[in-house]
């Protein structure tokens, strides 16, 4: 297991992260994953062992229930608090009141306070606000974020499900008034999905913020469980959960690719699928999740796939992007930039 640096920080992450959303299984979340504690614990524990000293949650998963396994079991199993980076999230609705949601200033305080109680920790290692509010000014959730950084609740800031520029004008905010910036911004990636390489990639690189793709088995649809002929797997939430959006015949086309690699050197096709993830420009940590123990070892082992320059090569042309503007006007601009381009 290697370890990529959190953005800017001295913090080390583990290149792969455990993601929660499989714990519990309560109300909209029952569709991804139902895992009673006792396997929670086992998952935790394969984890730590293999090297993974990050987690992720969020307060919504399954209405707080993945915080309160998590923390359960990060005690059960007497983890030491150094040892691991715990992060959660904020933004989804937690209750039915006018203010149980969003990034307003209040509800920020009252989900880190009610998240601390959860997890039974003292502190939140990274705090990620979990998508846009179309309602809160970004002045004010950036100075919501700065309080509980100062209170010591929170050490590090992170964004997700944002627009490039958005990312960039929040921490231009920070920046003027002296605020915590965001250090990692956590974002759908995966070789079906490649979306974030426009705009949202090329940012990250040129800021110094550290790309944490989630799902990057496009929920389960690269597992290798799904063929043209295998529409419906009967064991994927896939079959029920149809999320994210994939184009599924372009997918298909990757997957053939990927199972002819994976035959090759005899692993799953996840695990080519994630070691695509794994090995692209400004990825600081993958997240993974899995239902079964032997499904986050197989996830696991996919750090150690090595793929040839030409296996790397068939993958990106399989799944490029079409062509975009502006990108296809820069690229045609670039065109004579350097001398010896016009000669």
């Amino acid at each position: 297991m290697k370890y990529n640096q959190l953005g800017k920080t001295g913090v080390l992450v583990s290149e792969l992260c455990l993601g929660t959303m499989t714990f519990g299984g309560k109300g909209y979340w029952t569709a991804i994953g139902q895992l009673p504690q006792d396997e929670v614990n086992q998952i935790i524990k394969t984890s730590i062992d293999s090297g993974i000293n990050f987690i992720d949650t969020a307060n919504g998963y399954s209405e707080g229930l993945s915080e309160m396994m998590l923390g359960e079991a990060l005690k059960k199993l007497g983890i030491v608090r150094q040892e691991v980076v715990i992060a959660t999230k904020v933004r989804l609705r937690m209750g039915p009141g006018a203010n149980q949601v969003g990034l307003s200033r209040l509800h920020i305080a009252d989900s880190v306070n009610d998240s601390l109680k959860r997890l039974n920790l003292s502190h939140i290692d990274l705090l990620y606000i979990h998508g846009v509010d179309p309602v809160t000014p970004l002045e004010e959730t950036m100075r919501g974020l700065e309080d509980v950084v100062r209170s010591g609740k929170v050490r590090y800031i992170g964004i997700s499900n944002h627009p490039a520029w958005m990312v960039v004008k929040a921490n231009s905010y920070a920046e003027r008034m002296g605020w915590t910036k965001f250090v990692a911004s956590q974002n759908y990636y995966a070789i079906a999905g490649r979306d974030i390489e426009r705009e949202l990639l090329p940012m990250a690189l040129s800021e110094g913020i550290g790309i944490m793709p989630w799902s990057p088995l496009a929920g389960g649809f690269l597992s290798g469980k799904f063929t043209r002929e295998k529409a419906i797997a009967g064991n994927s939430r896939r079959d029920t959960f149809d999320f994210p959006p994939i184009n599924k015949e372009k997918s298909y086309d990757i997957i053939d690719v990927m199972r002819g690699i994976a035959g090759h050197h005899k692993v799953s096709v996840a695990s080519v699928a994630l070691n695509w993830v794994i090995s692209q420009p400004g990825v600081t940590s993958t997240i993974i999740g899995a239902k079964t123990v032997q499904q986050l070892t197989d996830n696991i082992s996919a750090v150690d796939l090595v793929l040839s320059p030409e296996e790397m090569q068939q993958l990106n042309e399989i799944s490029a992007l079409s062509s975009e503007y502006p990108g296809w006007m820069v690229n045609r601009q670039m065109q004579g930039r350097w001398p010896a381009d016009s000669e």
